[in-house]
């Protein structure tokens, strides 16, 4: 059975070139990066390119990347390692849980934390940022993409609200990173965290951009390593692989790549719109990254068609992975404003490098033919026909 995988906001496969830039670090340069002999002084140097290329990616300097296991340990780390008892804490409703647990947890410890709305296409108005600011702010973390609509929000005005306010800004850039540019300086932000499995790197690495002269407290209590932010033996492979998928982002986006990918994006999507009726895209009125779209199909439960389409080879998603098989709608597309049943019928579509325009034609050929199959088995969908 032929198999297409639109679901690279879950995770990304890794690139060939990914693989083999990291492959010598699983076995021949095997070195402690802290040891002082040959063996890790070339490991700490394959770690400190890694480092730069990370850092170009993300216009800072090498010296304010930490490396760390992934998103959520970043935006644990940039949250929870400034943020005190009394604080007061700018978050938004439509957060990755990384970022909304953390905040749930300095509410138990002595913290304030104001959630800002968003309106119809999933988008945060600085104006309310400013208006949640208190004397006691401490940290503004609003994300730079949404994982589920692929929302852009708009971080440069957020971050002009947090410098005139002199309080700490912390963008959660994990489905952004690889997808557009990133420039830590224009968005004026202290704190970036991204994930290098959601760029063609290996699951497990990540890092966390910290502004030079922003102090954290760490997490990790050990050794000096990264800095002494992010105590413990530096995952080498993981880190090669950040980097070299650091390098291919960068020259993607360099070369203008990623119209191409929105190409297969609106056509994937328009030819959804053209084929199939009473459904809708979420977030449709706001900039987005280039890969992702998210459709609900009303009248039949997404977790039904994402099944559905499963077994003939396509692989799609409701929505965030970590929170599959939630009985509780999207946090995300209810804050939109989108009725729960509507929300439970709604597809998430994420393209990797990897996907074709064959992949695209693939998904049209079973996507309509499917959903018309299950609404035939939901009567709630035939009563509303039969009222038409």
């Amino acid at each position: 059975m032929r198999r297409v995988y639109l679901d690279n906001n879950a995770t990304t496969p890794i690139l060939p070139e990914v693989f083999e830039a990291m492959r010598p670090y699983f076995a021949e340069r095997f070195g402690n990066a802290s040891s002082i002999h040959h063996h890790g002084q070339e490991t700490r140097a394959a770690v400190e390119r890694s480092r730069e290329s990370v850092a170009a990616l993300l216009g800072c300097r090498a010296s304010e990347i930490v490396f760390t296991s992934g998103g959520t340990e970043g935006d644990n780390l940039a949250i929870l390692g400034l943020v005190r008892e009394g604080d007061h804490v700018i978050s938004s409703t439509i957060e990755h849980h990384a970022v909304l647990n953390s905040c749930k947890h300095l509410e138990t410890a002595g913290c304030e934390v104001t959630y800002v709305p968003v309106d119809g296409n999933g988008l945060v108005d600085p104006n309310d940022v400013r208006r949640a600011l208190r004397a006691n702010t401490k940290l503004i973390s609003i994300m730079m993409a949404n994982n589920e609509t692929g929302v852009l929000q708009p971080v440069e005005e957020i971050g002009k609200v947090a410098a005139e306010a002199d309080v700490y800004f912390h963008t959660d850039g994990v489905q952004a990173a690889g997808k557009v540019p990133i420039d830590v300086h224009r968005i004026a932000c202290d704190l970036l965290s991204i994930s290098g499995h959601k760029m063609h790197a290996p699951q497990g690495v990540g890092s966390l951009y910290v502004r030079k002269g922003t102090i954290l407290q760490p997490m990790l209590y050990g050794g000096s390593h990264e800095r002494s932010r992010r105590a413990g033996t530096e995952n080498v492979p993981g880190i090669i692989g950040l980097g070299k998928a650091a390098e291919i982002a960068k020259e993607a986006l360099d070369r203008g790549d990623l119209a191409q990918m929105a190409a297969m994006r609106d056509c994937l999507q328009e030819g959804i719109l053209a084929e199939v009726e009473t459904i809708g895209v979420n977030g449709t009125g706001a900039p987005r990254v280039p890969n992702t779209t998210n459709i609900h199909f009303d009248y039949i439960e997404g977790e039904a068609l994402v099944i559905a389409l499963d077994l003939k080879g396509l692989a799609v998603s409701t929505g965030a992975a970590c929170s599959s098989g939630a009985i509780e709608p999207s946090h995300v597309l209810t804050a939109m404003g989108l009725p729960p049943d509507q929300a439970r019928a709604s597809l998430r579509f994420s393209l990797g490098k990897q996907n074709t325009p064959e992949d695209v034609e693939f998904a049209l050929s079973l996507i309509p033919s499917t959903v018309a199959r299950l609404r035939e088995l939901s009567p709630v969908y035939n009563k509303a026909a039969l009222s038409t």
